[in-house]
């Protein structure tokens, strides 16, 4: 029985090193992309999905946002979190608020979609987005999450 656990517990470790290790040569290539879905009304959550995002695009990968629910509020013109979120030692800012970053990767050429149900159910329109904000439509969304080369990521 000891044995059985201690085999179950080494492939598992395998099986989760075995994602690294097949993605870790891919980082030079332009074909790198991701899809980052941000739902999260947490400042903090928030801001980390934006300093990895950050990160990411600069390894190289080709980065895809889509905001949804109250996170779809970073992508209103003129929005600004009721807080800021504290860095870590070190870094070049006291503090970073997730909509000044999501505009900086913006910047960068990151795409940037809110969610095709946003806008029906919420105060805004279209008009209201950043420049450079798009409205997701379902089917593309769809495509980019049923592609095996591009992962998603959630917060």
């Amino acid at each position: 029985m000891r044995y059985s656990l201690v085999a179950a517990t080494a492939l598992s470790a395998a099986a989760f090193a075995l994602p690294t290790l097949a993605t870790a040569d891919n980082h030079g290539e332009s074909q790198d992309r991701a899809l980052v879905i941000v739902t999260s009304d947490e400042v903090q959550t928030q801001s980390m999905a934006m300093i990895l995002s950050n990160a990411m695009q600069e390894q190289g990968t080709d980065l895809h946002i889509l905001l949804c629910d109250e996170a779809g509020d970073l992508a209103v013109d003129g929005y600004a979190s009721e807080e800021a979120v504290n860095t870590p030692p070190g870094h070049p800012m006291e503090q970073i608020k997730p909509e000044g970053l999501l505009q900086m990767l913006m910047g960068k050429g990151v795409e940037v979609d809110v969610c095709a149900i946003y806008l029906p159910n919420s105060d805004y329109a279209e008009d209201d987005l950043l420049e450079g904000v798009g409205v997701a439509t379902p089917g593309p969304m769809a495509e980019m999450m049923r592609d095996p080369a591009i992962p998603v990521f959630s917060f």
